[in-house]
């Protein structure tokens, strides 16, 4: 299993656990989404808390599923579509609690949440550009300034925990140890409020954002795939599975 749910006290905590980098496969991201939808709906929580053990919060997809089989890049992106939907439509506030790296997919996820908080030692970015592939962008407008975004898809490059701070994508920034309790602690104060106010203030919160996510990322992931149909993408996955340079087409 890629991760657990654990509901107490009107909070739904999932935990990532996938080693050795919570990268997940088409089925992961199938499966985590219908827990989130679950979760949602049950009636049993009313606040969902989103973190992960191990090194990092999330590496996104298990890129060397797609190296073995670039076809699957259609169930990929079927299945990180399904998760983000899911956490930005959930009925009840989303929390998620990031450690260590929280790349592409792992920034699908944080940027569809309500809420991010983060420890000192995290950084977020979009290397999809390295792995033959895009994606993740629109959730990234949703954290960062417009040239900052341009800046991490073409470059690659994460930005620190700190200056995601700064630039007002987090909560807040607290020591590694202190991440939990404080997610926890939040999430708590958010389900202790009237269940009915809470439904009805995240519909009215996602009815009034103007950036359609789920329509703004729908369109970004033609270009995924029309990226990953080219020999470039095809390269850029062997390289990395075979820990070299990548030789692109001039």
């Amino acid at each position: 299993m890629s991760f657990e749910t654990v509901i107490e006290n009107g909070v739904a905590e999932i935990v990532l656990d996938h080693p050795p980098v919570n990268a997940l496969d088409s089925t992961g991201w199938l499966r985590l989404a219908d827990e989130i939808e679950r979760v949602g709906k049950d009636g049993a929580a009313n606040a969902v808390l989103i973190h992960a053990v191990g090194r990092g919060f999330c590496a996104g997809v298990d890129i060397k599923e797609l190296a073995r089989d670039g076809s699957l890049i259609t169930a990929v992106n079927h299945g990180c579509y399904r998760t983000f939907a899911a956490i930005y439509d959930c009925p009840i506030p989303v929390i998620s609690a990031a450690h260590g790296f929280v790349l592409g997919g792992g920034i699908g996820m944080v940027g569809a949440s309500d809420i991010i908080l983060a420890s000192d030692d995290a950084t977020f970015g979009l290397p999809e550009i390295d792995r033959g592939a895009l994606g993740a962008a629109t959730h990234l407008y949703r954290m960062f300034p417009m040239q900052t975004v341009r800046r991490m898809l073409y470059t690659g490059e994460p930005i620190s925990a700190h200056d995601a701070y700064r630039l007002g994508a987090l909560e807040s920034v607290v020591p590694r140890d202190e991440l939990l309790p404080a997610a926890r602690a939040l999430a708590a104060k958010i389900a202790a409020k009237s269940a009915k106010a809470l439904r009805l203030a995240k519909e009215s919160l996602n009815g009034i954002e103007l950036l359609d996510v789920k329509r703004s990322y729908r369109y970004e992931q033609g270009f995924t795939l029309e990226l990953y149909t080219s020999r470039d993408s095809q390269e850029a996955r062997d390289a990395f599975v075979e820990k070299r340079d990548a030789k692109f087409d001039k």
